[in-house]
Order: structure tokens, then C-alpha cells, then sequence
């Protein structure tokens, strides 16, 4: 599954609360707030590149590098008058083609300067994610600019090779600020979205060193937040986060080892399934019971939730008694409904 938005996503609307409503470590104090629109017009760059429109270019996954990626490549790195709008062009024409170029990640890792380029763009963005910084100032076209950075972040952080050294960079911090956002904004919501989708596609992997890398940082609590007040594409990326991180033994211990970061967990698991009462999503849903269905190789979480468990789920094993919005979406998805029966065997609902 790719997590990074193609296109225009719903509106997003989050809470002003920090990471400690969810009893977890210190609040990142400071960090602004962040977005993304449509794809943007592109602009002429070197005449060898020749002209192109927005679908996918000519040739399968697994096309090799040629003149024209190299092209682009070195546009990045231009310094003269004409740079800022070549460079545009080229992260535009590079992100769409970093799922067709196979060896486009260790290009872009081991060319001269271009991930220092793609950090230039990210951090340049900074200042308007400050509290208070006008949110209309935050263009469309800016926010296009830095999601395909973050497009070819996840390039990056997605290829075996690269992956290391991006995690060794500690590259993954740079996208914190845009996940802290809160921001309604269709700008601020598409960088918010595209920068769950760099984090997304290094969970995506088992991989235990990127377990290790995320638990060390706030990505939990930022997830939470983003799973209680997100659009519906934003919830449904943080939860798979959390469910990825929940299914390596590091993270479920991660999380049940206090009843702080437990309880934060399951507050807003419970809030969302609420939600999923009135606006039904399987792709969400499917995320939720999973989440459940890991905390309970837990012995001690096993048993809270035996009490706990949303009445929206709580059902015989048959799901005679669920709400019928909930049962519909069920019959959408034949796996999400064996789970959570299971679910409920393992929680001794009957």
C-alpha cells in the first residue's frame, strides 16, 4: 500500500493539545504547524529534458537511470538566477518518477549535495509552521514544493540500501514539525500527509533497527494525535504506524509498559471507533482491530480491555450485537471480520 497522497485530500481538522495530553515524555514546545496542495504546473527546465505531462512517464517499475533522470538530478544543484525554478522542476519531474526508476534512491543518496538540496526545502518551510505565523502565507505552491522533497524522502527511506543511512542521518526528525501541525489548511494537511507517508513506508518494511529509531523519538505520541482529530487518510496512515510498531515485540512492550502510554493508546483507539459508528471507513476500521488484536498478546493489557472494549465492538462472536454501520463495513472486508472475532474469543465475549 502507498501512503503518499497523489492527489487533493480531505480537509483536516486537529487539536491544539501536545504530546503530554496523551502522557507521553515532554511536549515538543516551538514547533510550528505545516501543509501541501495540488501537484504544480511545471516549469521548462534544460532543453534536454524535453517536456512531459503530469501522468506517469513512458516505461514500467524497474527503469534504469538515463540522461534525462541524471539531468534532473543536476538541475537540483544549480546556482545561478534561473535555479529556483529549474530546481522546482526537477523535485516535480523526479517525484513522479521515483516509483519507475529503480535505482533512483541511491542516485539521489550518493550525488553531490542533493540531499542537503532536499533538506534546504524542507527547513526553508519551517517558519511558517510557527504559532504565530500567517497560515495564508503558506502558498499552495510552496507546500506542492516541499511534498515532492518529502516524496523523495520516501524514495529514500523506502529502498534497502538507502534506508540505513537515512535512519543513521537521523532524517526522519525533519518531518516532527509538519506532524505537529494542527492547521485545517489544505496546504498544511498535504505535508502533514505526505510526511506520515515517509514514516509509513519505513514501517512497512520489518525492520528492527527502524523500530528502534522510532520509539526513541515522539512519533507515537504524534501518531495519537493525529489517529483522534486527522482527516480520515491521516488517521488511517498513523494507525497503520502504530499498528506496525505495535507488531514488533519492542513496540508492544514500548507500550504497555506504563499505564500512561497504554491508556493514551486505548483512549484514542476507543474515541476513533466511536467515530467509525457515525462515519464508517474498512480501511481504518481494519487498522483499529489489528491495534486491539496486538494489545492483547499483552497478559495485562488483555485484561483491561476485556472491561474496556468500545460497546461499538463488544459483540458475541457471531456480530449479531454490533452497530450496523460497523457490520456493513465488515462485509467489505472478509480478513478485518475473522479478526475481530478472534478478537472477541480472545476476549471472551459471547
Amino acid at each position: 500500500m502507498d501512503y503518499y497522497p497523489h492527489g487533493p485530500a480531505p480537509g483536516v481538522a486537529h487539536g491544539a493539545h501536545g504530546h503530554h495530553a496523551h502522557g507521553y515524555g515532554r511536549p515538543v514546545n516551538n514547533v510550528p504547524h505545516l501543509g501541501h496542495g495540488g501537484h504544480p504546473q511545471g516549469h521548462p527546465g534544460h532543453p534536454h529534458h524535453g517536456q512531459h505531462g503530469h501522468g506517469p512517464p513512458p516505461g514500467q517499475p524497474g527503469t534504469q537511470i538515463d540522461e534525462q533522470v541524471l539531468g534532473y538530478v543536476e538541475d537540483l544543484q544549480l546556482g545561478d538566477e534561473h535555479s529556483d525554478v529549474v530546481r522546482e522542476n526537477a523535485l516535480l519531474e523526479l517525484s513522479k518518477r521515483r516509483e519507475f526508476v529503480h535505482d533512483l534512491a541511491p542516485l539521489l543518496w550518493h550525488s553531490c549535495g542533493t540531499i542537503s538540496v532536499l533538506i534546504q526545502e524542507i527547513v526553508e518551510i519551517y517558519p511558517y509552521l510557527t504559532s504565530n505565523a500567517n497560515a495564508a502565507d503558506l502558498t499552495p505552491n510552496a507546500s506542492n514544493r516541499v511534498c515532492n522533497s518529502l516524496a523523495l524522502l520516501q524514495c529514500v527511506a523506502s529502498h534497502p540500501d538507502t534506508r540505513p543511512l537515512f535512519l543513521r542521518a537521523r532524517l526522519p526528525l525533519l518531518l516532527f514539525p509538519f506532524l505537529n501541525t494542527s492547521s485545517t489548511d489544505r496546504p498544511f494537511e498535504y505535508l502533514r500527509l505526505t510526511s506520515l507517508g515517509v514514516i509509513g513506508a519505513l514501517v512497512k518494511v520489518d525492520d528492527q533497527s527502524v523500530t528502534n529509531f522510532l520509539l526513541n523519538t515522539e512519533i507515537v505520541p504524534l501518531c495519537l494525535r493525529i489517529m483522534e482529530n486527522g482527516s480520515e487518510l491521516s488517521k488511517t496512515v498513523a494507525t497503520f504506524i502504530v499498528q506496525k510498531l505495535l507488531l514488533d515485540e519492542a513496540g508492544l512492550c514500548f507500550v504497555c509498559q506504563t499505564p500512561e502510554r497504554f491508556y493514551a493508546v486505548a483512549k484514542v483507539l476507543a474515541k476513533m471507533v466511536d467515530v467509525l459508528v457515525e462515519f464508517p471507513s474498512i480501511r481504518l476500521l481494519r487498522h483499529v482491530v489489528r491495534c486491539y488484536l496486538r494489545l492483547c498478546d499483552n497478559r495485562l493489557a488483555k485484561e483491561v480491555l476485556r472491561q474496556s472494549l468500545p460497546d461499538a465492538l463488544a459483540s458475541d462472536p457471531s456480530l449479531q450485537r454490533l452497530p450496523e454501520s460497523i457490520r456493513q463495513s465488515l462485509e467489505e472486508d472478509q480478513a478485518t471480520k475473522r479478526w475481530l472475532q478472534n478478537l472477541l474469543q480472545i476476549l471472551n465475549y459471547k
